[in-house]
């Protein structure tokens, strides 16, 4: 599977940890146009709203589309707040727990 297709309709197992992460790191380059080898840096504390230029307000909007769209799950406006966006860690636990619960 390549990290440009989306996960909802694999099967109804939620994907594997390592699955989800290179699908938020594909989402990142994808969306946000950063570099592929310094996404593949990133680690749980790397910031990003507020750290990366390319993450504004605008672009938040594309980010949690595309997340979305991949994951296959639906993000509420009450889900999202300024600290699940802060760090790489914090975004992908936000998708790990959505991937849970649905």
């Amino acid at each position: 599977m390549t990290t440009s297709q989306n996960l909802a309709g694999k099967s109804s197992l939620p994907p594997s940890r390592s699955e989800a992460d290179e699908t938020l790191r594909a989402i990142l380059v994808d969306t946000l146009a950063l570099d592929p080898k310094a996404v593949a840096e990133f680690d749980g504390d790397t910031g990003l709203f507020g750290h990366l230029p390319e993450l504004d307000s605008m672009a938040v909007a594309t980010l949690l589309t595309e997340i979305e769209d991949r994951y296959g799950f639906h993000i509420d406006d009450d889900d999202v707040d300024a600290e699940m966006l802060e760090t790489y860690g914090a975004l992908f636990a936000f998708i790990e727990a959505k991937l849970v619960t649905g």
